[in-house]
């Protein structure tokens, strides 16, 4: 079974340029890069004879112009494709046709056979080197090759061309994926509607600063009245949009199912069977608390997750780390989630944080916990949002890091 083709499509979406003429050297068809790389329109060129469309020009070198023509004849005499290495063939400009520029390429001429097995087409493949020529010329280096040196040349520089073209759009690509990533994730972590908290909680989301390794850290509060609140951050293995999208889905998952079951530990549960169905899921970690204001205590569970810090009044530190289990979705069977609780007094500041906040490349996360440790004591008597401003820029981070960072400061209040 034979595939169909649409030749003329490949044609017309190569980045190679082309260009086909019959048997009397009568372009019959040109592709969008032929047409870029000469500078020219399809009605300058199509129905027209090959040089008077595309003129020799007679202050050229000698010789210099006329090898097109006499490969043009070879492959109609013997039906051989034919290879010009590093071919001079100024163009003239369409407004001006007496003034030619200085041009330089490398060209293919393949023959394509009609029934009675005369050549009927030649198709010319046609690829501009003339920088790659100008730039010896102007580091002193002639331009004169053997004719293997020539074809050699010739295609290193084509396939480095090439190779620069193609690294742009995947540049390009990476770049237009990245946005949208962002985009998603802005529109999923807007800031929490917590009217009776709105002075208490400061939520930051900072993107990662490479172009292409944007991730899927999240942050989510939800208010349980009359009298608690949860928060929670999470982080979701690998970048880009898909990551953004898995981040999203557990994101909402978890909003749910706290909601449902007002415990840590089974929301995290309900989340990790969650996981497991969901493709790029496995191995995300997060964090959750709950707050109860009347009784002031916080109730916490942790997949995998660094730990959320307290800070006391007095400027100590503690950390949440009685409750870890391994992340989302990294058990086979289903086993019940630790959860822990402790008591807080009127003024104590809990932070929830991605592992982008505080690790750093070759340093144990330790050293980074510690740091933001040092930091709470530092800026304690800051309000919610100016303290996590000054988080951000004591652990150097403000301007973005290498990972997304995702961070909740909350003043914690009680029921007088």
């Amino acid at each position: 079974m034979t595939t169909e083709i649409d030749f003329t499509a490949f044609f017309e979406a190569t980045p190679s340029p082309y260009l086909v003429l019959d048997a009397d050297l009568v372009i019959r068809y040109v592709n969008p890069a032929y047409l870029a790389v000469t500078g020219r329109t399809r009605d300058e060129l199509v129905g027209r004879h090959f040089f008077d469309a595309l003129p020799e020009n007679p202050s050229a070198p000698a010789d210099a112009q006329h090898s097109p023509r006499a490969s043009m004849v070879r492959v109609l005499d013997t039906g051989l494709p034919d290879t010009l290495a590093l071919q001079r063939y100024d163009m003239s400009d369409p407004g001006r046709p007496d003034q030619f520029q200085e041009r330089w390429w490398t060209e293919v001429h393949t023959p394509l056979a009609g029934p009675d097995g005369a050549v009927k087409w030649i198709v010319q493949r046609a690829e501009d080197v003339t920088a790659f020529v100008l730039s010896r010329r102007a580091a002193g280096l002639t331009e004169e090759f053997t004719e293997r040196e020539k074809g050699m040349a010739a295609e290193l520089y084509m396939r480095a061309h090439e190779l620069s073209r193609l690294n742009q759009e995947l540049r390009d690509a990476h770049a237009r994926e990245r946005q949208v990533a962002v985009t998603l994730q802005g529109a999923m972590l807007s800031a929490p509607d917590l009217t009776r908290h709105s002075d208490d909680i400061a939520v930051r989301y900072l993107p990662a600063a490479t172009s292409l390794n944007v991730c899927g850290d999240w942050y989510d509060v939800v208010d349980l009245p009359p009298d608690r609140y949860s928060a929670a951050v999470g982080d979701v293995v690998g970048h880009g949009l898909h990551a953004a999208a898995v981040m999203g889905m557990l994101r909402s998952a978890l909003s749910a199912a706290i909601r449902a079951t007002p415990s840590p530990a089974q929301a995290l549960e309900v989340l990790g069977l969650y996981a497991r169905s969901i493709d790029g899921a496995t191995a995300a970690t997060a964090v959750k608390v709950l707050i109860d204001i009347r009784s002031r205590l916080i109730v916490y569970s942790n997949a995998g997750h660094p730990p959320p810090v307290l800070l006391h009044d007095d400027g100590t530190c503690e950390l949440l780390d009685k409750a870890t289990d391994p992340p989302l979705g990294a058990r086979l069977h289903h086993v019940p989630r630790p959860q822990a609780g402790l008591p807080y007094t009127m003024g104590d500041t809990l932070v929830l944080y991605t592992d982008g906040l505080v690790e750093r490349r070759g340093e144990d996360i330790d050293e980074g916990i510690g740091r933001l440790c040092s930091a709470l004591t530092e800026y304690k008597a800051l309000a919610p949002s100016r303290l996590a401003d000054a988080l951000l820029h004591r652990l150097d981070v403000a301007g973005g890091a290498a990972d997304d960072i995702a961070l909740i400061v909350i003043r914690l209040q009680g029921i007088p």
